[in-house]
């Protein structure tokens, strides 16, 4: 199946720094909610720049990639990156808490796989703050290397083949020629893989060509998987009165699904939904589910696409981070001044009759410088990979045309 123009965010973190409200006691759930949040203001902000086009993104990924953002910043810059996401980095609570859910998504309980991972990579020769590296390795556990950025080929391959190799290879080319330069100080790099089966997968002899309905009113024929089961299900009603459908395929695991959401009329944008989307309403959909008797009609999809995060992080207040002289990373350095020069995130995600295989990697650079009997997803929809027992979003996405 071929794909009309995607975009897509990876969950692989990457900041790169240039030259020139505390929450205190929080518990894992509590900064789980916060961080699904962040990550789904983000979301909301790539989707409406993007509005008839395929989005994929990870949530997950740019709240890990920006937590660890934060602890290499300070004043004003600090202060923005903290009132945007919620929360406060610190050691008492939100670092421990972190890694707490770092492990939850992680633990042989899921049975599904996902392995999330950070790393830095520091310019071999800048002068660090006195104690800043044993304190962020304290907070976060996270592998650091030591790069040098002036053989700027060899330091894109190092990276590159680091998020290759954490991303089981679906991700291989995450910095582009140009990414880095002699000027390139830090590189911060969350890479997020995720493999499900479905509970009940879809027989392969009920996959059949159907016409998808785009946005534009136009309709293309595609493989669609069909299956008549007993699906988790409810409806929910935007505050501009339009009804839309929630169905949930669990993963074989039971504690990650897919939850799919589209508006029952065929005319309503999915803008409709994206618009009023939080990791509250997504939760909200979950707990008001009854079990139902459907066919569920789903197209095949892979999407594969990348996104400039910066448009969005400034849209949410963060500003400071990417002016120089006004970005302030003196918790990092004082060598000389950084700010970050790119934002960016990377996601493939695969979804056949067996289940989903996904990965991202989120990039940040700081540089020198009424339930229906059918439910037929035949137009625009949203999906959500959600690990149910913490409410951690780890992949969202609209599909728009196939």
């Amino acid at each position: 199946m071929q794909m009309c123009p995607v975009l897509a965010c990876l969950a692989l973190g990457l900041a790169v720094l240039s030259a020139e409200g505390s929450a205190s006691h929080l518990h894992q759930s509590q900064v789980a909610e916060l961080a699904a949040d962040f990550g789904v203001k983000v979301f909301r902000q790539v989707a409406q720049a993007t509005e008839d086009r395929n989005v994929v993104f990870s949530p997950y990924g740019v709240a890990s990639v920006l937590a660890m953002l934060q602890l290499t910043t300070a004043g004003e810059t600090q202060q923005q990156l903290q009132e945007a996401m919620g929360f406060k980095v610190d050691e008492q609570s939100t670092a421990p808490a972190l890694r707490r859910l770092h492990q939850a998504l992680m633990g042989p309980w899921n049975k599904d796989e996902v392995s999330t991972t950070d790393a830095i990579f520091v310019q071999r020769d800048l002068k660090l703050v006195p104690g800043f590296m044993p304190h962020f390795f304290r907070l976060f556990r996270t592998t650091v290397k030591q790069v040098d950025f002036s053989e700027v080929s060899r330091a894109r391959f190092i990276i590159n083949d680091w998020v290759k190799r954490h991303t089981k290879g679906m991700i291989s080319d995450l910095l582009g020629e140009g990414a880095v330069d002699q000027l390139t100080r830090l590189v911060l790099v969350n890479a997020l893989y995720f493999n499900g089966q479905w509970k009940t997968p879809f027989p392969k002899a009920g996959t059949h060509r159907r016409l998808f309905h785009k946005s534009d009113g136009s309709t293309v024929s595609v493989p669609m998987m069909a299956q008549t089961n007993k699906f988790n299900y409810t409806e929910f009603l935007t505050p501009d009165g339009h009804y839309y459908d929630i169905l949930e395929l669990p993963y074989h695991g039971d504690t990650l699904s897919m939850l799919i959401a589209a508006p029952y009329q065929k005319e309503v944008p999915l803008s409709a939904i994206t618009n009023i989307l939080t990791a509250q309403l997504i939760s909200q959909w979950k707990g008001n589910m009854t079990r139902v008797p459907r066919l569920l009609v789903l197209p095949k999809f892979s999407l594969e696409s990348e996104v400039d995060l910066r448009g969005a992080l400034q849209n949410l207040g963060m500003t400071d981070m990417f002016r120089l002289g006004q970005a302030d990373f003196t918790r990092l350095s004082n060598q000389e001044p950084l700010h970050v020069s790119q934002a960016l995130q990377k996601v493939k995600i695969e979804v056949n009759e067996s289940g989903t295989v996904a990965s991202s990697s989120t990039a940040i650079f700081v540089t020198a410088r009424m339930a229906p009997e059918e439910i037929i997803m035949d137009r625009p929809f949203l999906f959500v990979v959600r690990h149910n027992p913490t409410g951690t979003i780890l992949f969202l996405g609209q599909v728009m045309e196939l």
